[in-house]
């Protein structure tokens, strides 16, 4: 199940693909995910914040690809810019 605010984004800016963000009430609290896993994108942005790189966190969660981190800093980057 996908969120509003996922689809929202999906419609809103369809060159920023967003595919592998996913909400569900059932995984991790309805926070948004990573392909559904158990992997949030405040996991991941939260590690590239802490001064881990991409490869870093490739190495820490080895079932995640670069395009999982890499929609997860899209999803968090409009997530801060939507709310202002």
């Amino acid at each position: 199940m996908v969120s509003s605010v996922v689809a929202r984004i999906r419609q809103k800016n369809k060159m920023a693909q967003l595919d592998r963000i996913t909400q569900d009430p059932q995984v991790m609290g309805g926070k948004p995910c990573i392909r559904g896993m158990r992997v949030t994108v405040g996991m991941i942005v939260g590690q590239i914040g802490a001064g881990h790189s991409i490869e870093e966190v490739l190495a820490e969660y080895p079932y995640l690809e670069r395009e999982d981190v890499l929609q997860a800093l899209r999803f968090a980057a409009w997530l801060s810019s939507a709310n202002n």
